[in-house]
């Protein structure tokens, strides 16, 4: 019997390398998939996994378009395997005061981080259904839940995927699915170090445990709700953020 596969999209992005790395040594044949301007950083990414133990496929999808994402998925599903667990991970940030965004800046990151949930989600749950089993596992934000100054269009996208997680947990829960969100804060990426020291330690500061996480502390994360230890869970946000935000 072939293993299953376990999707995760941005998933050679700094967080969706560590979650690809734990759903792997979970026992998952992952695919992660990234777009068509990052496709020769995948083959970078591919070869420095390998060295390192791991062996990943890389599928090229622009997850903003429908019809990309239903070709890659059944091309996954027939010459990979099935997909049991989706992770969607992929996003982008355009940054800016709501009165001075572009809308193109507001439609990018809903296209994406919004949009792009949709498009993979809708596509799996077909196969999913017919099985009766698998994991949607959607990493939604800090920001999604309190809002964050400035960025009007993020916040808004990641807490439209935590009202989709809630509705859709609902809708497939009789089907053996289960849907959950992971809310990280801010984590040690390289895209966060590379921020001035001077702002990154006051947002250090704001965080109760005085540290960002650490990327792998969110796969954990992902992991668990991947196995079967999670199986009663489902509608569920996750935060991992060290205190930042809190509500129950």
């Amino acid at each position: 019997m072939s293993k299953s596969v376990a999707l995760v999209t941005g998933g050679i992005g700094g967080i969706g390398s560590e979650i690809s790395k734990k759903l792997s040594q979970g026992g998952y044949i992952v695919v992660a998939t990234t777009f068509s301007k990052e496709i020769e950083k995948a083959d970078e990414w591919i070869a420095s996994q390998k060295e390192a133990g791991f062996d990943f496929l890389v599928e090229e999808a622009d997850v903003t378009s429908f019809e990309a994402c239903a070709e890659m998925i059944k091309r996954v599903e027939e010459t990979v395997g099935p997909i049991e667990v989706l992770v969607n991970c992929a996003g982008i940030t355009r940054d800016g005061f709501l009165k001075n965004m572009d809308k193109s800046n507001w439609d990018a990151v809903l296209s994406t981080n919004l949009d792009g949930v949709f498009n993979m989600t809708k596509n799996v749950l077909d196969f999913m259904l017919q099985r009766g089993s698998g994991r949607i596992i959607n990493i939604s934000s800090v920001n999604g839940q309190r809002g964050q100054f400035g960025q009007t269009n993020y916040s808004a996208a990641k807490a439209g995927m935590h009202g989709f997680t809630m509705a859709l947990a609902q809708e497939v829960a009789r089907k053996g699915i289960t849907v959950n969100s992971v809310s990280p804060g801010y984590v040690a990426t390289s895209m966060v170090m590379a921020i001035d020291e001077s702002i990154r330690n006051e947002l250090i500061s704001q965080i109760p445990m005085q540290r960002l996480a650490e990327p792998v502390e969110i796969a954990n994360t992902v992991k668990f709700l991947a196995s079967s230890e999670a199986s009663y869970i489902t509608g569920a946000n996750i935060p991992v953020n060290g205190g930042l935000f809190t509500s129950f």
